[in-house]
């Protein structure tokens, strides 16, 4: 009998606890992403430009350290003047190479002006996905499994990666 009365109090505290449920479900971005041929491209393009602007940086500090082994090499027979004048070329040269480096490299420069240009339209139309199945589904919450590091667990069930990948037009594969 007590047995009885604790499983129908047990049911009744759990329904309305079921009844509020939310629905999760979790996306890989990465694998989506790596199916995606526009991210793809967009990735080399960051990547050959981020190569051209190395180059261009190592040329400056080459000259930078040539002008420097120069001075060097020469600074017994230069007067006063014209030691500091080597020196300050040496100084503009290091400062022109670092002042390039902020450039291209800063979190506000254009390597990320680049990458927020070419990617935030993939993006953006990953997310829309995302949300019409999400609206569809039920979904309350939908976590990226590739950058939620406390995720220890996630049934393949819920993981809704390919359904997003079809609903861009991607092959799952």
């Amino acid at each position: 009998m007590i047995k009885r009365i604790l499983t129908v109090l047990a049911v009744a505290i759990m329904l309305p606890i079921a009844a509020n449920a939310q629905k999760f479900a979790f996306v890989d971005m990465e694998y989506i992403l790596n199916r995606i041929p526009a991210y793809e491209r967009a990735a080399e393009q960051l990547d050959q430009l981020s190569k051209r602007w190395d180059a261009e940086i190592e040329a400056l500090q080459l000259e930078a350290q040539n002008l420097y082994k120069s001075y060097q090499n020469e600074s017994l027979f230069l007067s006063e003047d014209q030691k500091t004048k080597r020196e300050e070329e040496i100084l503009a040269k290091e400062k022109q190479a670092s002042e390039l480096k902020r450039q291209y490299y800063a979190p506000d420069g254009e390597l990320q002006k680049k990458e927020e240009s070419l990617m935030a339209p993939i993006q953006d139309e990953i997310y829309e996905a995302i949300k019409q199945i999400s609206d569809k589904d039920g979904y309350q919450a939908v976590i990226d499994r590739s950058s939620a590091n406390s995720v220890i667990f996630a049934s393949p069930k819920i993981d809704i990666s390919r359904q997003v990948l079809e609903k861009l037009g991607y092959s799952a594969e």
